[in-house]
């Protein structure tokens, strides 16, 4: 149904223009996708491989082939396990959000207090008069 040789070769057949080429242009991956798989498209499949190198003594050739069995079924529903896996990240999201949010306010009032406290001791420092004008304790010269 598909044959690669330097370029992409579809042969007329029910995959047609449903065949994908996603090997590597060095052939070392010779992968096809089948799109729109049908049920119908279930079955065995062989893939023959035939490579041939180029070298200046001699021409190696590499051949393989493989069984592909294909099984197609109808869309299957979600897994269970997904589905709990979803719901429990968005239940930490949210959990780790109003944390977050909780521990940012603490910290905000925590700063605002100790501001506070730290303003009140500049305040009482400064309306502590040092000594009376008239007994200075360091004389001034005139």
């Amino acid at each position: 149904i598909y044959e690669y040789r330097k370029s992409n070769h579809e042969f007329p057949s029910r995959f047609s223009g449903r065949i994908q080429w996603n090997g590597s242009k060095d052939m070392q991956d010779v992968s096809i996708t089948v799109l729109n798989v049908t049920l119908n498209d279930s079955g065995v499949y062989t893939c023959n491989i035939t490579r041939e190198f180029e070298f200046e003594i001699h021409r190696p050739l590499f051949k393989s082939s493989r069984e592909i069995h294909l099984t197609v079924v109808e869309e299957a529903g979600e897994d269970f396990t997904s589905v709990i896996s979803e719901i429990m990240m968005y239940i930490l999201l949210v959990f780790l959000t109003l944390w977050l949010l909780i521990e940012m306010v603490y910290c905000y009032r925590k700063v605002s207090k100790a501001e506070e406290a730290a303003q009140e001791n500049a305040t009482d420092y400064l309306a502590i008069p040092s000594e009376n004008k008239e007994n200075c304790a360091v004389p001034v010269e005139e």
